[in-house]
């Protein structure tokens, strides 16, 4: 059933930060303090293990070089103009404010940026995009089962460290993924191998940058590199059918 995969995502993006919700009225700022951090990190190293695992390269010598460096320093400069100029955080913003009069939650004061960056943890990643590519083309459901537990527990994790709009990062997934889905067969062609490890390590990169937001209360505008994606498959097309 085309389509499943995100449902059943959505779904548990609900469920984890329900679950979230019920247990983190139980603790005390400390204690949220601390799964901030416990949070932040998980998702930090997820990003840092993405980059490692495209980035390292075994050399003929037995040691270990990098590869993709001048597309990721290009992808990410590009991305950041265009997303700049577009200002995406500032919709996403837009919108998560809405949601917030429209739930009644005038008084949560993290709830917008608890709805914008968990909307980027789960809507940022290779398997956002081969997952819905497989349904949608082949019935397999199977890669977005897997990002569903994974979805859960960080959902989970984000909802106990910024409240409940984290819950609502269900929203994007299901336009996103369900859009792919849909699109499937136009999008298949560009994602060559070099493409969707372009896509990884960049893809990576912004989930580690959400990390560094979390454990050092920075303000990196990760929003506005999401083009950053799209320009590193781009990229990676070009230069496979050029080079």
């Amino acid at each position: 059933m085309p389509g499943l995969g995100t449902i059943v995502d959505a779904a548990f993006i609900i469920i984890g930060g329900l679950i979230g919700l019920v247990f983190g009225k139980r603790f005390s700022e400390r204690f949220q303090s601390s799964m901030l951090n416990a949070c932040g990190l998980s998702i930090l190293f997820i990003g840092i293990g993405g980059v490692m695992s495209q980035m390292l390269v075994v050399a003929e010598s037995g040691g270990f070089t990098t590869a993709g460096s001048v597309m990721l320093a290009s992808s990410l400069t590009i991305g950041a103009i265009i997303g700049e100029a577009i200002n995406i955080e500032k919709h996403m913003e837009h919108f998560g404010e809405w949601l917030k009069a429209k739930t009644g939650s005038h008084g949560d004061t993290g709830f917008v940026n608890g709805f914008v960056s968990a909307s980027l943890v789960v809507s940022i990643g290779a398997m956002a995009v081969l997952g819905p590519i497989n349904e949608g083309l082949y019935g397999d459901s199977s890669v977005l089962f897997a990002k569903s537990i994974l979805d859960l527990i960080l959902i989970l994790l984000m909802t106990l460290s910024h409240g409940k709009g984290a819950i609502f990062s269900f929203i994007p997934v299901v336009i996103i993924q369900g859009l792919i889905t849909l699109l499937a067969g136009l999008i298949k062609p560009f994602m060559i191998p070099e493409a969707i490890s372009s896509l990884t390590l960049v893809g990576s990169v912004l989930i580690a940058a959400l990390g560094i937001n979390m454990v050092w209360d920075k303000h990196i505008r990760v929003s506005n590199l999401f083009p950053s994606v799209i320009v590193a498959v781009i990229w990676a097309f070009i230069a496979a059918k050029v080079f």
